[in-house]
C-alpha cells in the first residue's frame, strides 16, 4: 500500500490493516468479549442484590444484546468497507455521528483499560506486596504494545489464550458444582448442595421487583466488550463466514458461561451465604478443597484484566485510525507500519494509558473514583450500542436493496431495534436509583457536551471536509474483489 504525499488527497486508509485474524481467533475473541471480570469478581454483589433471580437478569441482558449484535453484523457485512462502528454511523447517519461514536468508543476503552491496569496492579500485589505500583503498568503496556505492533495475528493469539483460560475456569466451576450437588456436599456451615437452594430461601425473587432492578445496575457492566467482535471483524480473513458464526453463538455462550456458572454457585451455596465482597468463584473452589483457590482465581482474573487491556489497546488504536481516515482526528494517525498496523495510533494509546500511574498514587479514594469512572464508561458503551441500532434503522430506510440482498438479516428488524432501545432506557432508569451510579448519569452529558463543542470546530476545517468526501467515495467503492480469503 502506498500513501499519498499530497496535502489534499487523504491516504487510502481503509485498505490498510490486513485481514490477519483466523476463524479460531474471532470465535475466542467473541467468547472473551462476552466474559468480563465482572463475572468473576462482581457476581457476588449482584447475587446479594437480586438473589437467585440474577440468573434471569443475565439472560434478559444477553437476550437484548444479541439483537444489537445481529444489527451490527448485518451492517458490517452490508459493506465490507465498514471497519468500525464510527464508519457506518458516519455513512448512514452523518459525519457528526461518526465523530461522536468514534471518540466515545475510544474513551470507553481508554477508561476501561486504565481501570483494568489498576486492577492488574492489585492482583500482582496479592503475590508480591512489595512490587512498586508503577511497575506492573509499565510491563503490561510494553508487552501488549510490542505484540500488537508486530502483527494483528499476535493480538488474536493473546486473546485466544486469555479466553481459553477463562473458559477452562468457568467449565471447571460448573463441573465442580454438578459433582458437589450430586454428592449432596455439606459445607462446614451445614449448607447442603442441592437444586432446592435456588428457591427454598425466599423463592426466585426474594427482594421483589426492585431487587431484580438492582441486579441490572451491576450485571449490565459485565457485558461491556461484547461488541468487540465487530471491531475485529474488519481484520478477519473471511468476515462473511466468521462474523455470523461468532454472533450466532453468543446466546449459547451466555447460557453456558454466565447462567451455567451462576446456577452452579447458587446450587452449592445458598444465596444469603455468599459474601458480596468476595468472588463466589474463590468460595466455590475453596469449599471443594482446592488448595490455593484464591491464587487460582486471582490468576484467572489477572488474565481477564490482561485480556481487557489488550482489547483496549487494539480497539482504541483502530478507532483512532478510523477517525483520522474520515477527518475527525489528525491525519498522522493513519500511518501504518510495514505489516499494516496503525502504529502511530498505538503509540498514542500507550502514552495515554500511562496516566494509570498517577491514578495509582492518587490516594485512598481510588476505588471509589474508579467505580464512578467505569460507570461512565459503561454508559458510553450503551450510547455506542444505541447508535449501532439507530444506524441500522437508517440503513433500512436508506439502503432497502442492501437489506433485501443481505444473507445475514437481523431478526425482528426495526421493531427489535426499538425494543432494545427501550431496554437501554430501562437500564438508565435503574442506574438512577443508586447514588454511586446516579453520579455517572451527570458525567455522560458533560462528555457528550465536550464532544459537541469539539465537533463545532472540527466540522469547519477544510481537512475534515476533504477527508470525509474521500471517505464517502471509499464507502461507495466496489468490494467484490477486495476481501477474498488470503
Amino acid at each position: 500500500m502506498t500513501n499519498s504525499s499530497s496535502a489534499v488527497s487523504p491516504p487510502h486508509a481503509h485498505s490498510g490493516p490486513p485481514r490477519g485474524l483466523s476463524n479460531r481467533h474471532i470465535q475466542l475473541i467473541a467468547i472473551g468479549g462476552a466474559i468480563g471480570t465482572g463475572l468473576f469478581m462482581g457476581s457476588g454483589r449482584t447475587i446479594s442484590l437480586a438473589g437467585p433471580s440474577v440468573v434471569f437478569v443475565y439472560m434478559v441482558i444477553g437476550f437484548f444484546l444479541y439483537f444489537m449484535m445481529r444489527a451490527m453484523g448485518e451492517l458490517l457485512l452490508s459493506n465490507l468497507h465498514y471497519k468500525t462502528f464510527a464508519d457506518f454511523a458516519a455513512d448512514l447517519i452523518g459525519p457528526w455521528a461518526g465523530f461522536f461514536v468514534g471518540w466515545s468508543y475510544w474513551f470507553c476503552w481508554i477508561v476501561t483499560a486504565i481501570a483494568e491496569l489498576v486492577a492488574i496492579t492489585g492482583y500482582m500485589q496479592f503475590w508480591w506486596p512489595s512490587v512498586p505500583l508503577w511497575l506492573p503498568t509499565v510491563v503490561v503496556l510494553a508487552v501488549v504494545f510490542l505484540l500488537n505492533a508486530v502483527s494483528v495475528k499476535n493480538f488474536g493469539e493473546m486473546e485466544f489464550w486469555f479466553a481459553l483460560i477463562k473458559i477452562v475456569a468457568i467449565l471447571a466451576l460448573i463441573v465442580t458444582g454438578v459433582v458437589m450437588a450430586l454428592t449432596h456436599f455439606t459445607s462446614p456451615d451445614g449448607h447442603v448442595a442441592q437444586i432446592a437452594n435456588l428457591w427454598n430461601d425466599g423463592g426466585w425473587f426474594p427482594h421483589g421487583a426492585m431487587g431484580v432492578v438492582a441486579g441490572f445496575q451491576i450485571a449490565v457492566f459485565a457485558f461491556v466488550g461484547v461488541e468487540l467482535v465487530g471491531t475485529t471483524a474488519a481484520e478477519a480473513r473471511d468476515p462473511r463466514k466468521t462474523l455470523p458464526r461468532a454472533i450466532n453463538s453468543v446466546p449459547v455462550r451466555i447460557l453456558i458461561f454466565y447462567v451455567g456458572s451462576l446456577l452452579a454457585i447458587l446450587v452449592v451455596m445458598p444465596w444469603r451465604a455468599i459474601d458480596p465482597e468476595q468472588s463466589p468463584f474463590v468460595a466455590m473452589f475453596a469449599l471443594a478443597g482446592l488448595a490455593g483457590a484464591a491464587s487460582v482465581v486471582n490468576f484467572v482474573v489477572l488474565t481477564s484484566a490482561m485480556s481487557s487491556s489488550n482489547s483496549g489497546v487494539f480497539s482504541t488504536s483502530r478507532m483512532l485510525f478510523g477517525l483520522a481516515a474520515e477527518g475527525s482526528a489528525p491525519r498522522l494517525f493513519t500511518g501504518l507500519n510495514k505489516v499494516g498496523v496503525p502504529v502511530r495510533a498505538l503509540y498514542v494509546t500507550a502514552l495515554v494509558l500511562l496516566l494509570t500511574i498517577p491514578v495509582l498514587y492518587a490516594g485512598d479514594s481510588i476505588m471509589e473514583a474508579f467505580t464512578l469512572i467505569t460507570s461512565v464508561a459503561s454508559l458510553l458503551f450503551m450510547f455506542v450500542w444505541s447508535m449501532i441500532l439507530v444506524s441500522y434503522m437508517r440503513y433500512r430506510h436508506k439502503f432497502p436493496e442492501r437489506h433485501r440482498s443481505s444473507e445475514y438479516k437481523m431478526p425482528g428488524g426495526v421493531v427489535a431495534c426499538i425494543a432494545v432501545l427501550l431496554f437501554f432506557a430501562f437500564v438508565v432508569w435503574a442506574l438512577s436509583l443508586e447514588p454511586e451510579t446516579e453520579t455517572s448519569l451527570v458525567a455522560l452529558p458533560v462528555w457528550l457536551g465536550l464532544l459537541g463543542v469539539a465537533w463545532v470546530f472540527v466540522r469547519r476545517t477544510e481537512s475534515h471536509r476533504q477527508a470525509f468526501a474521500w471517505f464517502k467515495k471509499e464507502m461507495e467503492r466496489p468490494v467484490e474483489n477486495e476481501h477474498s480469503e488470503g
